[in-house]
């Protein structure tokens, strides 16, 4: 087997690259395997590598060194390659996609690389990009895209950068009109104060909103916040970040569907994993079984 690592070297507080060179000679050259390692220079260069990784036709285990938006440079690029295999080797701000795994330390320790469990697992299409956990729409976007701004402040990191991401955009506004249309159900047509799509369960550093969510079941996880006061989105924020949407039910709507049509007058913001883009008519697709994804065994285990 060869491995390839792919290093994002501005993920976290300090260049990774000397702890991804440690780990590669414990996990690779400890089994006398090869590898490589390739250090990112540019934004989207993680994803031109991986695309070129599969097209090279070699079966590789590639290694996403680095935060969520890493994991998700290198799938993009990786998905479409049966030859690829991606595991996340976590050393960024935000490495929430992981959390969903009944012990998601495992993959903090290089060494337990040397024992792989791997697994299918579903992405997320929308506005022509892949995502691996996240896409919300509106508020919860604005805030979502703004927390690594406050994370690299003194005293913000963790919960709250994203704290401090809410206050802010609680200044600015939080409701919005919006459209939503999935298949089989009546479109929701009201103003809203945000759209959540998960295929993961974590984001944000601590939200949990759908505990349930499964991103290997072929179904998306959508939470609809509808219309609330500056007064009251603290107490419902908490509760959509506690995963409790049950408490609320008058104005969280919770929907399990392969896809999902969210529609504003004017763009809005659109968090996909952490990356923002701006769009008023945004579609969000399930990929069922598309990523081939490995990771240590004991991530597997209670």
């Amino acid at each position: 087997m060869e491995h390839l690592f792919l290093v994002n070297p501005a993920a976290g507080k300090e260049d990774p690259t000397a702890a991804v060179e440690a780990a590669a000679k414990c996990i690779a050259e400890a089994q006398n395997e090869p590898y490589e390692i390739r250090v990112s220079r540019a934004a989207g260069e993680l994803t031109e590598l991986a695309r070129g990784a599969g097209q090279s036709g070699r079966e590789l285990r590639v290694y996403a060194c680095g935060g969520d938006g890493t994991l998700n440079e290198v799938v993009t690029g990786a998905a479409d390659y049966e030859n690829l295999s991606v595991t996340c080797m976590p050393m960024g701000s935000g490495n929430d996609f992981i959390k969903q795994f009944p012990n998601p330390q495992a993959f903090y320790q290089p060494e337990n690389f040397r024992t792989v469990t791997e697994k299918r697992l579903d992405l997320m299409a929308a506005a022509g990009c892949v995502a691996v956990n996240v896409c919300s729409v509106g508020f919860d976007a604005r805030i979502g895209t703004q927390i690594d701004r406050y994370r690299r402040l003194p005293l913000l990191s963790g919960p709250r950068a994203y704290l401090a991401s809410v206050v802010v955009n609680l200044i600015r506004g939080v409701v919005k009109p919006c459209r939503v249309e999935m298949p089989g159900i009546p479109p929701v047509d009201e103003q809203m104060t945000l759209a959540c799509v998960c295929n993961g369960s974590w984001y944000g550093g601590s939200f949990h909103p759908v505990p349930e969510a499964d991103s290997s079941d072929g179904l998306l996880d959508v939470l609809l916040v509808k219309k609330v006061s500056r007064l009251t989105v603290a107490r419902v924020i908490s509760a959509y970040q506690k995963g409790r949407y049950a408490d609320y039910p008058e104005l969280i709507s919770h929907y399990r569907v392969p896809q999902v049509r969210i529609i504003t007058p004017e763009p809005e913001p659109v968090n996909l994993d952490g990356e923002l883009i701006h769009s008023e008519d945004t579609t969000v697709q399930v990929l069922p079984q598309k990523l081939r994804f490995f990771g240590p065994a004991a991530a597997w285990n209670e």
